[in-house]
């Protein structure tokens, strides 16, 4: 009978990354989903944390676990603002959303 013992792939994320940089228009398409991938990375970060699976996560959302994992993932899906609060919840956290004004840009103390 074949060996079935779990034997995880290695993947160091920065070294894949570094190489992929230097391919064609694949820093440009990485940039154009920076945020994204920094939601993506938000979400997972707080599962983790929280020591929960999707299966888990959806369960207390009352969801599936397909739903969890278009949530976690990138592609044409926007989650809603109510979406992400049953996620936040589901993980023990809360969802805060801000605006942050460009670096390039001064403001205006006149308020214009």
């Amino acid at each position: 009978m074949a060996d079935l013992a779990y034997k995880p792939v290695p993947h160091d994320r920065e070294e894949f990354l570094a190489r992929a940089m230097e391919r064609k228009g694949f820093k440009d398409a990485y940039d154009a989903l920076a945020d994204e991938y920094a939601l993506i990375r938000e979400l997972l970060s707080a599962r983790l944390a929280a020591g929960l699976t999707q299966e888990a996560v959806a369960r207390s959302m009352g969801t599936t676990k397909s739903v969890v994992s278009r949530l976690e993932a990138t592609g044409k899906h926007s989650p809603s603002i109510r979406t992400l609060r049953r996620y936040a919840s589901a993980v023990g956290c809360h969802l805060e959303i801000r605006l942050a004004p460009n670096a390039s840009r001064p403001t205006e103390a006149s308020g214009r």
